[in-house]
């Protein structure tokens, strides 16, 4: 999978390097590339924005500047990832869905956002008939500075699908989120006494059709309380 993101503040990425999408990327299962937007932008003074049409607060981030930016990553079957407090809810069925595609551009906003244009620009048909899908998504009811912490977890929620990321595959099947709405059941490891608690007895029984019903019991009740 190859991954662009553009951000005026590509230092923020550099998180994206570690872990296991560090891994991934020497392995050659993702390749993630960050792109300084001020690369492109305009006028004596190097702009990358003004001041909104309508009036209002804040700042608008040009569509010239994010067009000059996105045309040459633009290629063929390219799902362009606007973050916005405004998009859609990102959510895993989201993350498994873009996990199947090849090509994913995240463009991270920031003030009062990207000019409208360019959403609707690369949503033209000359762009869908070349398999071009344009997305708005945001990862909570909040605001943040910008897109690049939403982005940072929208690739790592996306990418440890991507099959050889995890190095151990059977952690999808129960992990929080699932394909069937599963959160996952409290987890526990040594020593079995910490400050006063006991891990649950059930998990030392070694009766695994016991341990694995528990563990269903447990997920209804986290699923209860928390959703």
């Amino acid at each position: 999978m190859k991954i662009d993101v553009i951000s005026i503040f590509p230092e923020y990425l550099s998180p994206l390097n570690l872990s296991l999408l560090g891994k991934a990327q020497s392995a050659g299962l993702v390749d993630i590339q960050v792109h300084n937007l001020r690369d492109y932008a305009i006028g004596v003074h190097g702009s990358v924005d003004d001041t909104p049409y309508g009036g209002g607060a804040g700042m608008v981030m040009s569509p010239e500047v994010w067009a000059k930016a996105l045309d040459s990553l633009m290629v063929e079957d390219t799902d362009l990832i606007i973050l916005t407090p405004a998009g859609k809810q990102f959510t895993q069925p989201v993350a498994q869905e873009f996990s199947s595609r090849s090509h994913l551009i995240f463009a991270c906003g920031r003030y009062e956002g990207i000019d409208d244009r360019i959403r609707q620009y690369y949503s033209q048909p000359e762009f869908q008939d070349r398999n071009i899908r344009v997305h708005e998504y945001s990862i909570g009811d909040y605001v943040l500075g910008g897109g690049e912490v939403a982005s940072m977890v929208m690739i790592e929620a996306i990418t440890r699908l991507i099959p050889g990321v995890l190095g151990n595959p059977e952690s999808l099947s129960e992990e929080s989120h699932n394909s069937e709405g599963y959160l996952e059941y409290p987890n526990y490891t040594k020593p079995a006494q910490w400050r006063g608690i006991d891990v649950p007895e059930i998990l030392l029984s070694g009766n695994h059709a016991a341990i694995a019903k528990w563990r269903a019991e447990q997920a209804q009740l986290r699923a209860e309380k928390n959703r």
